[in-house]
């Protein structure tokens, strides 16, 4: 018999940290999926950490981005970290600051992978003024996935009245210089189907949406109606993503932390894919 194909796995979540009720709890779940589903490379958004906590040198993994702010006892990235560690496994991860969010936090990127990597974070908003919410910064790194080197990107992007194009253009300038084999995964904040979705798939970076691609597929939309920065939305929407190149070779996409097989633990619900790489 062939041996079955390594499958590369991959996930992603806006965790809304910090906030709301049973943190702890919420990031136990988490903790237990990224340990029990063995991922290569794990995504995260809105990492936050408190703009008032202290300081640490304790950072199990951690990969500095050059230039980067000091991660806090607190950060979300960081208590992740050590969980997983507690549980016996080893992430390397990277953190990038984006902006000042809910007025008190520290909000950022990060990115969890099973293999060394070596991060950096690129400006894609025009406003670098962390005070204000449009300032975007994308971290990405060097890594290795089923043995084949690839750039993994993590990105929270503003909306397509708020500059996702022009954020989106900057991005792609930065992965392009990357290699041929890339992922994107993050809160596009474009729902499927748009103009801005529409401009992923227009790039010369000729990315495809994970989720379309998928043999088997479950679960579809990543928000439902009304969440912060969807005020008044009525409708359920996709608008976290998973974007590969065309040497990942889909096999399932799935929703998760959806409150239906898994607890919803944020206020976007996850998106996790497998793949074999070629």
């Amino acid at each position: 018999h062939d041996a079955l194909p390594i499958l590369a796995k991959f996930l992603t979540l806006n965790t809304h940290s910090l906030l709301g009720e049973n943190v702890e709890e919420k990031l136990k779940i988490l903790g237990d999926e990224i340990f029990s589903g063995d991922y290569d490379v794990v995504c995260l958004q809105e990492v936050n950490q408190l703009m008032t906590s202290d300081t640490t040198q304790d950072l199990p993994g951690y990969c500095p981005v050059a230039g980067e702010i000091a991660i806090h006892e607190d950060n979300y990235g960081l208590q992740l970290a050590r969980y997983l560690a507690q549980k016996g496994t080893t992430y390397y991860w990277s953190y990038a600051y984006n902006h000042v969010g809910y007025d008190r936090f520290n909000e950022g990127v990060a990115i969890f992978s099973k293999e060394p990597l070596e991060a950096s974070s690129v400006l894609v908003s025009k406003s670098d003024d962390p005070s204000d919410y449009h300032t975007r910064k994308m971290l990405f790194c060097q890594t290795v996935v089923d043995g084949k080197k690839t750039c993994v990107a993590s990105a929270h992007f503003s909306w397509l009245k708020d500059g996702f194009l022009d954020e989106w253009e900057n991005a792609v300038e930065a992965l392009a210089a990357q290699g041929e084999s890339l992922v994107i995964m993050g809160d596009f904040n474009n729902p499927a189907n748009t103009k801005g979705y529409q401009a992923i798939l227009d790039s010369k970076l000729l990315l495809r949406d994970t989720y379309a691609e998928a043999d088997v597929k479950e679960g579809e939309n990543t928000i439902e109606a009304d969440i912060d920065g969807w005020e008044g939305n009525k409708d359920a929407l996709r608008i976290d993503f998973i974007f590969a190149t065309k040497n990942f070779v889909l096999q399932t996409s799935r929703v998760v932390f959806d409150g239906k097989k898994m607890p919803a633990i944020s206020d976007h619900f996850g998106v996790s894919c497998e793949a074999t790489v070629n």
